[in-house]
């Protein structure tokens, strides 16, 4: 009882890093959670460690709400609230998040020159929900890359193992692997589902641009539709050129907003297919050598079955010899075997010889039909 009470405390426990990266432990529930980041319970409920949620980044109004495997939290463009900060996979990420979250002040204000040529000051510049986001994408990879690469050390030898010495141990022992294995390729497999659907989507990758979000909504002409310029068209039918201007101002600023993000999620997902590249090459690996085990068993089988053969072959010359010697063996009273003692070892010769002629031609016809090996 104890214990569930200490697992439900844990897993209410938050922990809110802000742009200075100084930590603040908070122990509340989810209706203070709500009001605190203004999200919805059904957002919320994704990041309860109770429900089985498959892995999500969700851009909302004002949140990045982030369900990672065990990397759960909410991102706003100034505060980054992460669950369950004592688990011991969640506090390097804490640390992480403290050492990179504030930016530096000891860089001066790059120069228009310096933005064009990607200089220094760069990194200083990039959005507090993307360095937030890019601690968490960094986390979750080395994570799972790291359970690949335990894997891998513990799969390779077990299967070369198994090619040389088949048996029930090594065999238990490569089934629980590649039950591993499997679950191991489903958690990669849904990272990089994720990722691919939101580099797919400029419009969902603009929904993660937060700071953009709340700079427009603070600016005065975020309240206007659309620029002067569009506004006072003279031609009678402007509303549609208008609308044609504005649609294509909207999809290259989208772009424009969209393509640091873009880089950010490009490297990750690079990063995670190489997690599932080795996973495949292991499952390639784990199937030939079920192909060769299998190839092995089927040898054996065959080797059994020509073992079969002969016995069941010798079996039926045994059986017309120890005929012949049944019937001269049957105590009935007949005057012809008297004075005929000779022939009791013409008789065992010659009962043998057809025996083993029986025998030897079952097999030549065997291996003639190739029904067993030479």
């Amino acid at each position: 009882m104890e214990l569930q009470l200490k697992k439900t405390a844990l897993s209410r426990s938050w922990i809110l890093l802000d742009k200075d990266g100084t930590g603040t432990i908070l122990d509340v529930d989810k209706y203070a959670i709500m009001r605190m980041v203004e999200i919805h319970a059904r957002d919320l409920r994704i990041l309860d460690p109770l429900l089985s949620y498959p892995s999500a980044i969700l851009g909302r109004e004002k949140v990045i709400v982030l369900n990672l495997e065990h990397i759960k939290a909410i991102i706003t463009a100034q505060e980054v609230l992460l669950r369950d900060p004592m688990d011991d996979d969640i506090v390097p990420i804490v640390e992480e998040l403290r050492r990179r979250l504030p930016k530096s002040t000891g860089d001066e204000e790059p120069s228009a020159q310096d933005r064009e040529a990607g200089g220094e000051g760069e990194d200083n510049e990039f959005p507090f929900e993307f360095r937030a986001l890019e601690v968490a994408l960094e986390a979750i990879c080395s994570f799972l890359d790291a359970r690949t690469i335990e894997l891998e050390t513990a799969a390779y030898p077990a299967l070369d193992e198994l090619t040389s010495q088949i048996s029930s141990r090594n065999l238990d022992r490569v089934r629980k692997l590649k039950s591993a294995m499997t679950r191991l390729t489903n958690r990669v497999q849904k990272i990089r589902d994720e990722l691919e659907n939101l580099l797919d989507d400029d419009d969902d990758m603009a929904d993660l641009y937060l700071s953009k979000k709340l700079a427009n909504l603070s600016s005065p002409a975020s309240s206007f539709g659309a620029p002067n310029w569009l506004l006072s068209s003279p031609n009678p039918d402007s509303k549609i050129h208008r609308s044609s201007k504005a649609s294509t101002a909207t999809s290259v600023q989208v772009e424009n907003d969209v393509e640091d993000l873009e880089m950010l999620l490009e490297a990750y997902f690079t990063q995670i297919e190489g997690t599932l590249n080795k996973l495949n090459t292991l499952r390639e690996y784990i199937d030939d050598t079920e192909d060769y085990i299998n190839i092995q068993l089927d040898s054996h089988r065959n080797q059994l079955i020509q073992l079969e053969l002969f016995l069941s072959s010798g079996t039926v010359c045994l059986s017309i010899y120890s005929l012949v010697g049944a019937i001269f063996g049957m105590n009935i009273p007949y005057t012809w075997k008297d004075g005929h003692g000779y022939m009791f070892k013409w008789v065992v010769m010659l009962g043998g010889m057809v025996s083993a002629s029986l025998f030897l031609s079952i097999v030549t016809y065997a291996r003639r039909k190739g029904l067993v090996g030479s």
